[in-house]
């Protein structure tokens, strides 16, 4: 598995796995679990959830995954806004912690920008590092003039990711925010990075996934990963679709593919705001 270094200096791979929509039916529990573990097995030992997937389910779905086998695994979790105050985020942490069955998180992201002061939710992650409930925090859904307001807090610079939407169809922020990052040493964690489904039928795709012998998703998730500093986070369910995704480390696109792919798929022309879902 292709790995990263982070500002941190935890080393993890650079396709994860994704959990949003885990953890919401009794029902699909038992192929959520066993597809994370899949995932596991083949070298993608980044799990991505949030305490507000399935309201904690997701949460709990990865602490069944990862029983028995947590200090392989990189975790991270996410921290609604409104819980975010200094003593808020502590709490939640602790919540988080208790659903996924382990002592600490990997990392911790603030999951967007919210009513609560940065100063105070900054002061809350640190506090936390210092108990060594978690290991390193970061943001999600940070725009560029957000990031600049981040960095101005104490500690701030302390930050070493931004999760934000990033996919073949949403790439507005190559013009600026993506940039910034790579400048400042700052991962990013690309979510919905095989957008909403409807990028894979794309004849384009189709037809360099048929040159390369894989898939559209190994396609779409290369192209991403040719980027510097960039990690993928694509949720999968399935043992299909985990398999697919874990194919994208072993496709490498040529000059011909991305000359057609910014045609299909132009970059941006302009500033725009940060896309979010």
């Amino acid at each position: 598995m292709d790995m990263i270094t982070l500002k941190s200096g935890s080393t993890i791979p650079r396709i994860g796995l994704g959990t949003w929509a885990m953890g919401e039916t009794v029902a699909a529990a038992r192929d959520e679990v066993a597809a994370l573990q899949l995932g596991l097995d083949l070298g993608m030992t980044l799990i991505d959830t949030a305490e507000m997937y399935g309201e904690g389910g997701a949460e709990t779905i990865v602490g069944r995954a990862i029983a028995g086998r947590r200090d392989g695994v990189y975790l991270v979790s996410k921290v609604y806004p409104h819980n975010a105050s200094r003593a808020g985020v502590i709490a939640a942490c602790e919540r988080s912690l208790k659903r996924l069955a382990t002592d600490r998180l990997d990392l911790y992201l603030l999951h967007w920008p919210g009513s609560e002061p940065l100063e105070d939710t900054v002061a809350g992650f640190e506090q936390l590092v210092a108990y060594g409930k978690i290991r390193a925090w970061g943001v999600s859904n940070f725009d560029t003039d957000d990031m600049a307001r981040l960095t101005a807090v104490p500690n701030g610079q302390n930050c070493v990711t931004n999760q934000v939407l990033y996919h073949l169809g949403e790439r507005g922020i190559e013009w600026r925010l993506l940039p910034d990052c790579q400048r400042a040493d700052l991962m990013v964690m690309a979510y919905s990075p095989l957008g909403q489904g409807g990028i894979l039928t794309k004849p384009l795709l189709v037809k360099i996934a048929h040159k390369h012998g894989t898939t559209p998703a190994a396609i779409a998730l290369a192209w991403l990963l040719r980027q510097p500093n960039v990690v993928v986070i694509p949720k999968a369910a399935t043992a299909a679709h985990v398999r697919a995704n874990a194919a994208a480390v072993e496709t490498t696109l040529d000059a011909v593919d991305l000359t057609e792919i910014d045609r299909v798929f132009p970059p941006p022309g302009h500033a725009t705001r940060l896309a979010m879902l």
